[in-house]
């Protein structure tokens, strides 16, 4: 009993990972600074360029020079009336201009009429980048602050497993009053999910009440790649820091109109999260349609409350908290964001 048991387990875990499959892309990397004519094609020799692992900044290299972020103007906010020259602005390190970045990877070969999505999420890049994959353009994201990413599942090729990605990046001239860093600064990630799935940044979780006797939890998940008439089973297990599960629920019903599908759940005697016990844990969310299971998601998440109370000041878990640190800006890699 115990060997069937063991056999059962196993084979529910394979199918749950085979519906959502996660890599990341840190090794592998070729770099070119500098632009590169046609190197956004599959069959491109890069042989000759770099080879670096992401996260990745080609700046941080330097050399450092005052002329790299050397200007000559009035800054009129000082009540400067004639251009001088002013520099140390970005500190001095090379972020202009253009870099490459490509690398192969391997998938299922693209079926005509497949159902499965593959997705590229980008964490971090610096900036104006056009990500190709297989020397087609998949998108075009300019703002190198935050992160973004694009469903590439109509660029893979149906005769090979084979693919190449290339990223264009480029930093144009007094595109920032600081060191914005330069490339592929964050990770890169592949997701592979059936149809029916919850997308990138897909839930929403809140904690509206907590106390230490209890807490409740609202949890809202967005399901895409489903019919407006096809009823969905969503099975949720929150999982404390511990590995235990402190509640489960299941939900039936229909993803209309692109609405979120909504749970909520209480807890019991909860592990507030602080500095000092940053417990967390986990909405752990099945889905299921037309009788199989589609997607598993994770939400991490940690129970606390946060108040701004008057004449008290910030409050957590009902606890006046100070803040402690420091207005750091983007003076530096060595004491910035960056690091």
């Amino acid at each position: 009993m115990r060997i069937l048991s063991t056999f059962l387990f196993l084979c529910c875990t394979l199918s749950l990972s085979a519906q959502r499959i996660e890599q990341t892309f840190t090794q592998g990397w070729t770099f070119h600074r500098g632009d590169a004519a046609g190197a956004e094609a599959a069959d491109y020799d890069d042989s000759q360029w770099q080879r670096v692992s992401i996260p990745h900044d080609w700046a941080i290299f330097g050399p450092f020079s005052r002329d790299n972020d050397l200007q000559v103007v009035a800054v009129t906010q000082n009540g400067e009336t004639e251009a001088t020259e002013h520099t140390g602005r970005t500190g001095g390190l090379p972020y202009v201009g253009v870099g490459w970045y490509r690398r192969d990877f391997t998938v299922d070969a693209a079926t005509p009429g497949s159902t499965r999505r593959t997705i590229l999420v980008f964490d971090g890049a610096m900036s104006q980048a056009h990500v190709f994959v297989n020397g087609r353009e998949v998108i075009f994201w300019p703002y190198g602050y935050n992160s973004f990413y694009c469903d590439v599942s109509d660029a893979l090729r149906t005769d090979s497993p084979h693919n190449t990605l290339a990223v264009r990046l480029e930093n144009v001239e007094q595109s920032s009053r600081w060191y914005c860093g330069a490339g592929l600064y964050r990770n890169v990630h592949l997701l592979q999910t059936e149809a029916v799935h919850v997308p990138v940044w897909g839930t929403q979780l809140t904690t509206p009440q907590v106390s230490e006797e209890r807490a409740s939890i609202h949890l809202k998940t967005t399901v895409e790649g489903c019919r407006p008439d096809e009823q969905l089973t969503l099975y949720t297990e929150i999982i404390d820091d511990e590995g235990r599960v402190v509640c489960q629920k299941e939900f039936k019903g229909y993803a209309a109109h692109g609405l979120p599908l909504e749970q909520h759940f209480t807890v019991e005697k909860p592990h507030l999260w602080s500095p000092e016990s940053p417990a967390l844990y986990r909405a752990v969310t099945r889905i299921y349609a037309a009788g199989r299971l589609q997607d598993t998601y994770t939400t991490r998440f940690g129970i606390r409350s946060l108040q701004f109370v008057a004449d008290q000041g910030f409050m957590l878990n009902g606890k006046v908290r100070k803040f402690q640190g420091v207005c750091n800006h983007h003076d530096l890699c060595a004491t910035s964001w960056k690091c």
